[in-house]
């Protein structure tokens, strides 16, 4: 299910949503050939939470991105590969 909520910015109705954000779980996680499962016990999470994350249906709390930041041996901002996400927003944002 898309959540979508609408704000104002500058008198104009924006329409946001839930979009996929890219990120380096998946890639991270096999290159150490460990299982969602393991990574799950790892972070304190469930399995369907990182399948969720790593399809890019779920965005993880910052709490979470830093313990899966650890695990992986990297930062925040590449695990979430932030500066690339905030481009797209950037772009998206310049086509309103």
């Amino acid at each position: 299910m898309k959540l979508t909520s609408y704000y104002a910015v500058n008198n104009l109705l924006l329409k946001t949503g839930h979009c996929k954000m890219k990120n380096r779980v998946k890639e991270l996680r096999t290159q150490l050939k460990m299982t969602q499962q393991e990574l799950a016990a790892l972070v304190h999470v469930s399995a369907r939470t990182v399948i969720s994350i790593e399809k890019g249906q779920y965005s993880p709390s910052l709490m979470l991105a830093y313990r899966m930041a650890v695990v992986f041996g990297v930062t925040v901002e590449e695990l979430c590969c932030l500066k690339e996400n905030k481009e797209l927003e950037d772009l998206r944002y310049e086509e309103i």
